[in-house]
């Protein structure tokens, strides 16, 4: 990697505890471009950041988040349907931000999509740089990985978290200090597990970090720029925080973080209202007698209709839940319709599809957008 031979003699001259100025981050990247495959069909006509969660874009929760932790500017590097974002976020002003966009002509991976917006950074050399993917929901205390970054004079610094079973995940073993060791990509056997820390998805680096990075090609972060920063001699330090964290990776898992959003267990400035144990957006109708609870949204000009029961789910907008129909742990895409008394748990149905009357759709079932679904076509005996 370019410019990393330099890094170990820096270090040793110039970083440290020992800094005269205390730097506060301003400046964010937003790795936003990737295709949500594991997503669809939420994904067909929506990049995975601007999928609703509590009832706004999940790209709103983490925008509004680096604002509350004094950033104030922040790069969207976009690629999969990138002319969807600016239209919605503008320049940012709404949020207290000033937001720029960059996007990919090809997917350049992690590593690639934060070199490739370097160019608009107006940080010095040694100034800190917050970087997160936009697909991670997190309590993390963003000031708290500054602060740690500062005080310890790292290059890097990495959120961990600890996880029950690391093995999706790439591990980052530390030392008694929190410098980082090594970067083990998804463990298989029992001896490779040498931790339960993983890589959360987000960094503070110093600026100067970012151009060794090489330019106009495919880089991970994770794989490649981590293991070659490691080899050269840089400092990479570890945060453990183990607040709330969860990858949104998956269907099941992003009607989750939306439900904790609304329920509070995940924190956020931007959710849209007073929550209790559900949302309803404005011009959204909700029969008298249909119950909703466990963090469910319904989106604005969607109709929940009467007798209807919804648990822990997001109704998206213009959606409509007929009679008596039971919705649980699910996410119903915009304009689609759940006929009378079907009963649906832990499905996904893509936007504009249509379930008939007294269907019954479980275990991770997914509807594809636009598709039909006649009466009674779907039924599990119940025996199963």
């Amino acid at each position: 990697m370019h410019g990393l031979h330099t890094l170990a003699g820096r270090k040793n001259s110039s970083a440290g505890p020992g800094r005269k100025q205390r730097r506060q981050v301003t400046e964010a990247i937003l790795l936003v471009g990737g295709k949500g495959t594991r997503l669809r069909p939420l994904t067909v006509h929506t990049p995975k950041p601007m999928v609703r969660a509590a009832g706004v874009p999940f790209l709103t929760h983490q925008l509004a988040r680096a604002r509350a932790a004094g950033v104030d500017h922040i790069v969207l590097a976009t690629s999969y349907l990138a002319e969807v974002f600016e239209p919605h976020f503008g320049d940012g002003s709404a949020l207290g931000l000033h937001i720029e966009y960059v996007t990919e002509d090809e997917p350049l991976g992690t590593g690639g999509a934060i070199r490739n917006v370097a160019s608009r950074l107006h940080s010095g050399p040694d100034d800190p740089v917050l970087i997160f993917n936009g697909d991670i929901l997190t309590g993390l205390d963003i000031r708290a990985l500054v602060h740690t970054h500062e005080t310890t004079g790292a290059d890097v610094s990495l959120h961990l978290t600890k996880v029950t079973d690391p093995r999706a995940y790439g591990l980052v073993p530390t030392d008694e200090t929190g410098r980082v060791l090594a970067f083990l990509e998804k463990p298989q056997t029992p001896e490779e597990i040498v931790t339960d820390q993983i890589n959360a998805g987000a960094y503070v680096f110093r600026r100067s970090i970012i151009d060794t990075i090489p330019a106009g090609r495919p880089v991970s972060v994770e794989r490649e720029t981590f293991p070659d920063l490691l080899a050269a001699g840089a400092h990479l330090q570890g945060l453990v925080d183990s607040t709330y964290w969860l990858d949104l990776g998956t269907p099941a898992a992003f009607v989750r973080g939306s439900a904790d959003l609304v329920l509070g267990r995940a924190p956020s400035p931007a959710i849209p209202g007073r929550c209790g144990d559900r949302l309803v957006l404005p011009t959204a109708r909700v029969a008298a007698d249909a119950k909703l609870t466990g963090g469910t949204v319904v989106g604005e000009g969607a109709f929940v209709a009467e007798g209807a029961r919804v648990f822990g789910s997001t109704i998206l907008p213009g959606a409509v839940i007929e009679p008596g129909a039971v919705i649980t742990d699910s996410l119903i895409g915009t304009r689609a319709v759940v006929g009378e008394r079907s009963v649906l748990t832990g499905t996904v149905i893509g936007d504009g599809a249509i379930i008939g009357a007294d269907n019954e759709l479980r275990d991770g079932m997914r509807v594809w957008c636009d598709a039909r679904i006649p009466a009674g076509a779907v039924r599990f005996s119940s025996d199963q």
